[in-house]
């Protein structure tokens, strides 16, 4: 009774939980009914009560930005050409303040070289290039936030 009283399902919170372990993800959110779970791995945990009809308006939003960022201006990029951000979190063209970027447009890079860093959860996570070509276009600024899959450098 308990269990219904608080709507909190705890079979389900280990459950996705465990979904992050096994996907290395870092943060996943359910929703059933009238009750949202956001298990992320930085340990908190949210329990909000809201109706169905606001998480969709609030999820909608998001997903539209990557691929905005992806093509701006009309622009048709080979998706290959592309590297997208692995992981949400903040960008870092440099590995410290003050410091050469590791790459500028017109750069030579080779396959697994590092692009820039991606700082998540207080990780330095280094980004490499999927393959060797020349980058062609950084769209994105040092310091600022990046969404999973959100277009980061162009090499062709």
């Amino acid at each position: 009774m308990a269990e219904k009283k608080t709507g909190i399902d705890q079979a389900l919170i280990r459950d996705l939980a465990n979904i992050l372990n096994e996907t290395d993800l870092t943060e996943i959110e359910v929703e059933q009914e009238d009750l949202r779970i956001r298990v992320s791995r930085a340990g908190t945990t949210q329990y909000v009560q809201a109706p169905i009809a606001a998480p969709a308006y609030a999820a909608a939003a998001p997903a539209a930005a990557p691929a905005a960022a992806a093509a701006p201006a009309g622009k048709v990029r080979n998706p290959d050409s592309v590297v997208s951000a692995p992981m949400v979190g903040t960008v870092y063209l440099a590995s410290a303040p003050g410091a050469a970027a590791f790459v500028q447009v017109g750069s030579a890079v080779k396959e697994g070289q590092t692009l820039l860093i991606i700082e998540a959860m207080k990780t330095m996570n280094q980004i490499p290039a999927p393959k060797s070509g020349t980058v062609t276009e950084i769209l994105i600024k040092d310091g600022s936030p990046v969404e999973y899959g959100e277009a980061l450098v162009v090499i062709e």
